[in-house]
Parts: structure tokens; C-alpha cells; sequence
């Protein structure tokens, strides 16, 4: 599935070309040392060791050397930040969280819905497509759409979501949703009634068809793979397992979604390399099984991010779950895990320390892949002529020195 990407495009700039030089560039199957890369118009113009690239004499030039320069990173199931929670339905709540993610490196967000009423849920899509329909660097992330998320979960595994707002999938709701032209990403539990329904009328959209918060068997999964569905939220996370479906549907016992995704190829997944919801011995066996061209990493970040320890809202600030920051991950009042705490440049550090992926496909992870899975990378997601110069600058440990979006520098204060 290709496609031009439905986030505002980067304003166009009469500024000299920005060069970023004697960096190792981060490519999609190595690291190219000692590079040099042209920008002009808000796009990658020229990409190539440093001794073979002319840099023109107007040219903004910025030092690269001890660092990577690096695509920007893509999120496709994110809360919020800095305070603020998407479902608090505000363009201020949408920036608040947008311009935070932008200073740990993603540059593409989608905003994520959790379970919420219909009203809320309209109001979280309808301030996110004002901002992505007015966007500027200084509002943080470019928009790349909303991931419908809640409310279609399974009653089972609402996890931290607010549980008496979960529904099964309706017609008129997510009909409406669909129709305002902002939702790229569309789940559902596969096993409520008309979810095959609701994945259909997503595919039709060319929405990224994902199954999450569910305790789909197998057989299930493959109902809804046929209908379009492509993808797992949160590997391990609010997930069936085969102990989970043979309580539900008796014995013989039958398989989960998680031998679906691994014996699928067609299937993708993520995962939470935050320290807390799953450990190296996982990230490996998810990484080696499934490889960076089907592995995404996703920060599923609550409103904690750059926070104070403290009590919080999951979700809407009105009548959100409460949850507990700890300084490692948020946990709800009932001992669970709320979402986590930190942005994607931590979870790319964690997945490079824990695990034999090589940086270049760690990098790739948090991505071209999930701009593949959106349909987007021929516009973005790696650092390549003609695609957006959305470009990190990170140091040697993988902190985030600088931030560009468009070719234009995003500054934090």
C-alpha cells in the first residue's frame, strides 16, 4: 500500500541549503561514515561521503562530526506528553504533547484515542486535524493522522483504559470517524461482533488495519487477516495467549495471536523497549522472529512523559483511569502497567543496549518501518534523496543533539 502522506506538508523555505557534514549518516542497511547531506525546499537533496559531496558556498553548514544524523523517528501509538493526553481534546493538549515528542526525535506522530465517549473521541480527532491542517515546526511532530485505538477492546483486556467505555464496534461511530479524514491507523479486537465489518470499511480508507486489546484465537485472526487486518499492537501486551483462548473457547487448545504474527508474514507488530514492559530476553526473540521489516518500535507514551513523579490521568483529564509515575513506567491502582514514560529516543537506546540488533535496523524500527506500514515511505522514514529532510542529530550514546523538520530546526524552548 503506497500513498502521499495526509500530514500538512513542511512549508517550502528560500533559505540557503542546510548541510550537515562529516556525520555518519544511519541508512536503512548500514552506517555510512563520515557523510554529508544536502537539504533544500524541505527535502534531501544529496546524500554521500563527505569527500564527494560539494557543499554549496551559501550552503547553512552544521558540523556532524561525533554524531549520527539519523531520519526522524515515526510514532504510531503514542498517548501524549509533557502533561497533556490527546483525549483531553484540545489543539493545546495536541502541541503540548507534539512539541515534546519532537525533542526526543519523532518528527511523524500519530495521535492515539483510548476508550473515551463518542463526544470525547470526536474532539481528540477533531483538534488533531485542526493542528495537522495548520501545522508549523514550532508546533512540534508533523501530523501523520490519528490511530483510532479505543474504544473496540475486548472486555478482558481494557488494561489501563477507562473499562466502562469500551463498546463493541458501531456502525454510525466509527463511520463518522473515518469520514473526517484524519484517522490512518484503525483497531479493533478481532473477535467482537462486527469488528470483520469495522476492518473492511478501514481497509477501504487504506487505514494501517491493526488488532490490539484483544483475546483473539487464531482462528479469528485469520477471519481478520483476510478482512485487512496487517498488524499487532503492543507485542505481549493486552494480548491473547493460548492459555488466555482455551479459557475462553474450551479445549482442543488453540493458537493466539501471537503464533498468528510470528507465522504470518504478512503481519507486523510492536514493541515496548522502555525497560519495564518487557525484558531483553523478549525484545531479542521479537527481533530475531520477526526481523526489522516487521518489528516497529512504538512508544505508547501517556501524559507522564517529562513529568514529575506523581498521579495522573490516563486519557481524558475529566474522567481518565488514574495511574502512578514511578520514574520507570505508569501502574494503575489495580497493580497493572499504564502505558509507559518515556519518548522514542529512550526506547531506541534500550533496543541498541539489550539486544544484537545492529543501530542501522534499531533506527529502522523506529522508522521506515512504520513508514512502510503507513504507506508513506516513498515521502519519508529514511534518509534518502527526494524524501523530507526530517533529520536527527545524535550523539555517540543516542541522545538527541538537534531536531529538523522540513530542513528547518525545531527548538525546544
Amino acid at each position: 500500500m503506497k500513498r502521499t502522506s495526509k500530514a500538512t506538508p513542511s512549508r517550502t523555505t528560500t533559505s540557503p541549503t542546510l548541510a550537515i557534514v562529516h556525520a555518519d549518516a544511519i541508512l536503512p542497511d548500514h552506517v555510512l561514515p563520515d557523510a554529508t547531506v544536502l537539504c533544500k525546499d524541505g527535502r534531501i537533496t544529496k546524500l554521500g561521503p563527505s569527500r564527494s559531496v560539494a557543499v554549496p558556498k551559501d550552503a547553512i553548514v552544521i558540523s556532524g562530526k561525533g554524531s549520527y544524523v539519523s531520519p526522524g523517528f515515526i510514532d504510531i501509538h503514542v498517548h501524549g506528553a509533557a502533561g497533556a493526553d490527546y483525549m483531553d481534546g484540545t489543539v493545546e493538549a495536541v502541541r503540548t504533547a507534539n512539541r515534546c515528542h519532537a525533542s526526543h526525535g519523532t518528527t511523524t506522530i500519530l495521535p492515539t484515542t483510548t476508550t473515551g465517549t463518542p463526544e470525547q473521541i470526536t474532539a481528540m480527532l477533531t483538534a488533531t486535524r485542526t493542528l495537522r491542517d495548520n501545522w508549523s515546526v514550532s508546533d512540534g511532530a508533523r501530523i501523520g493522522g490519528v490511530h483510532f485505538y479505543g474504544p473496540y477492546f475486548a472486555p478482558t483486556k481494557t488494561g489501563c483504559h477507562r473499562k466502562d467505555a469500551r463498546r463493541d464496534p458501531l456502525v454510525s461511530e466509527y463511520s463518522k470517524a473515518l469520514s473526517m479524514g484524519i484517522v490512518t491507523v484503525a483497531t479493533c479486537a478481532a473477535e467482537l461482533p462486527g469488528a470483520i465489518e469495522f476492518y473492511k470499511a478501514a481497509r477501504k480508507r487504506k487505514c494501517l488495519v491493526t488488532c490490539g486489546h484483544s483475546d483473539a484465537s487464531f482462528t479469528e485472526m485469520s477471519a481478520a487477516y483476510r478482512a485487512g487486518m496487517r498488524h499487532v499492537d503492543h507485542f505481549w501486551c493486552a494480548m491473547s495467549s493460548i492459555r488466555s483462548v482455551r479459557d475462553r473457547m474450551g479445549w482442543p487448545m488453540q493458537a493466539s495471536m501471537a503464533e498468528f504474527v510470528l507465522m504470518e508474514k504478512g503481519m507486523s507488530t510492536e514493541v515496548l523497549a522502555d525497560g519495564a514492559h518487557l525484558g531483553p530476553d523478549l525484545l531479542e526473540f521479537a527481533y530475531r522472529m520477526l526481523g526489522p521489516d516487521r518489528l516497529l518500535l512504538v512508544t505508547d507514551s501517556s501524559r507522564a512523559v517529562d513529568m514529575p513523579l506523581g498521579r495522573y490521568r490516563f486519557g481524558s483529564n475529566d474522567d481518565g483511569p488514574w495511574f502512578n509515575h514511578n520514574g520507570k513506567v505508569g501502574m494503575d491502582d489495580a497493580g497493572g502497567m499504564a502505558s509507559t514514560v518515556f519518548g522514542m529516543d529512550h526506547m531506541v537506546r534500550h533496543m541498541k543496549k539489550n539486544t544484537t540488533a545492529p543501530l542501522h535496523e534499531v533506527i529502522r524500527m523506529a522508522s521506515l518501518t512504520p513508514a512502510a506500514r503507513l504507506g508513506i515511505d516513498t515521502d519519508t522514514g529514511s534518509l534518502a534523496p527526494g524524501k523530507r529532510a526530517d533529520l536527527l542529530l545524535l550523539s555517540r550514546s543516542l541522545s538527541v543533539k538537534r531536531v529538523f523538520i522540513g530542513q528547518s530546526e525545531f527548538v525546544t524552548k
